[in-house]
């Protein structure tokens, strides 16, 4: 083979060979995508559980504050710790202005 046919060979072949290099670009470029979405997804489940994690704890939060906080512990709480009592009317002063 001659100097001459050999390049004319090789410039023939210069836009097959920059195909692959772009098919095989593409390539890398998808595989690389993927993981990058699949990675994504994985750290949104996370999040999405620890969201729902934290709304169940706040839904229990809720329901213990209600339970601290009703009128008929309150009331109970203040006759045993406080020795506080219902005042009688002959007691209840009321004040205008």
């Amino acid at each position: 083979m001659s100097w001459p046919t050999f390049l004319e060979h090789i410039r023939l072949d210069f836009p097959v060979l920059v195909m692959a290099l772009l098919v095989l670009v593409s390539s890398v470029a998808v595989v690389y995508t993927k993981h990058a979405g699949r990675s994504e997804f994985v750290a949104q489940q996370q999040l999405e559980n620890r969201r729902d994690q934290l709304n169940e704890e706040w839904g229990k939060l809720l329901l213990e504050q209600s339970t601290w906080a009703s009128p008929a512990r309150v009331e109970q709480q203040s006759r045993s710790r406080l020795n506080m009592q219902v005042p009688e009317q002959s007691q209840i002063v009321v004040v205008r202005p």
